[in-house]
């Protein structure tokens, strides 16, 4: 399979993995052929890329640091928390559940079950999803980077659970918020960015009723959007004043924030994310946790579709583990739009004068 951005499918082209609705049940499955009309439709759902199979590629799959089923549960669990919230406004000044802990204690052992078992992999996220669904699939997502952080850092198992939970919770406060401001189709106007800003105190005040919440991951909502250099809110806090779960967390949050579509951005690329990272090292982030951050991500991940410095298109097949950013490439398409006979490959770190010039 290789994954395409969805302006390059075409009808008759199959689907080789799901796109997920926003409570994580699939909204089209493996197999579907694509029409012109699903493709519109996914197009105004908000998802921006597909997998698609391809004769060239069918022995090409992308590595998933969590499996589907875990991932799923974990999306369902934290939908059901966030929807039960925004319609039940009562349990503003009462704890949310007398067991909401462990229940994602539960969830985030699991997801640290599968982190354990592929301990090694670079990291892709290549769930697929629609814009409705960007919150909850969100949390999951910076709760498993979270999650390696974590692991990098040599925390012991108490200490990645509380990151664990106050990662996945950590934008819990949104949710008291009316749905049509956290899911909405534009940026934020001024006005709404100051009111939106609350969010933080918000889930901080939520989780700390919570008695099977650690405090220390309650902080993970309240100082997820405090920057190193003192510049960020609601307390404009700095450097070690920050709790590192929270400086983790805020890691995590601004990198998949970056690499997911939003309904006034596209995604930008794992490379590009990186770079924003480090150009805000010292800043608004510790830049050795962006080290250990970026060192476990792949700029280019397995079944990504790239155009080359040559013209030539392929789909990366492997990952070089020192030097991610030059992957093995399986060529399928000459320049000029000539289609391959046989598919081969380049590795890009010996070819040294051939470089990646776009993902496609």
């Amino acid at each position: 399979m290789r994954k395409v951005h969805i302006s390059f499918a075409k009808q008759g082209d199959v689907l080789a993995r799901p796109v997920l609705s926003a409570n994580g049940s699939n909204l089209i499955g493996v197999g579907v052929k694509l029409t012109d009309r699903y493709i519109e439709r996914l197009q105004s759902y908000g998802v921006d890329y597909l997998f698609l199979e391809d004769r060239h590629t069918t022995d090409i799959f992308p590595e998933e640091i969590v499996r589907d089923e875990t991932r799923k549960k974990a999306i369902e669990t934290v939908y059901k928390t966030m929807v039960d919230l925004t319609s039940s406004p009562s349990v503003k000044n009462k704890a949310i559940s007398k067991d909401m802990g462990l229940t994602y204690q539960k969830i985030f052992s699991e997801i640290l079950t599968d982190l354990t078992s592929n301990r090694g992999l670079m990291v892709s996220l290549s769930n697929l999803h629609v814009k409705e669904g960007y919150l909850f699939h969100h949390s999951v997502n910076v709760g498993i980077l979270a999650g390696i952080m974590g692991m990098a850092k040599g925390y012991n198992r108490i200490q990645l659970t509380e990151l664990g939970v106050g990662a996945l919770l950590f934008d819990i406060g949104m949710t008291v918020f009316p749905d049509e401001l956290w899911q909405k189709n534009t940026d934020f106007t001024g006005e709404q960015r100051e009111r939106i800003k609350k969010h933080t105190e918000e889930g901080f005040n939520l989780l700390r009723k919570q008695f099977d919440v650690s405090l220390l991951s309650a902080h993970c909502a309240l100082q997820h959007h405090e920057r190193y250099d003192g510049t960020g809110y609601p307390r404009g806090l700095k450097q070690d004043e920050i709790h590192e779960y929270a400086q983790i967390v805020a890691i995590a949050d601004v990198y998949d924030a970056l690499t997911s579509p939003r309904p006034y951005r596209i995604g930008y690329s794992p490379g590009e994310a990186i770079e924003f990272l480090y150009a805000n090292g010292n800043q608004w982030f510790n830049v050795e946790l962006i080290k250990i951050f970026c060192s476990h991500i792949a700029v280019y991940p397995i079944a990504t579709t790239v155009q080359l410095n040559t013209g030539q298109i392929g789909v990366v097949t492997a990952l070089n583990a020192s030097a991610s950013h030059r992957p093995i490439v399986r060529i399928i398409q000459e320049p000029g739009g000539h289609p391959v006979y046989s598919a081969y490959e380049i590795d890009l770190q010996k070819q040294m004068n051939i470089t990646i010039a776009r993902t496609i």
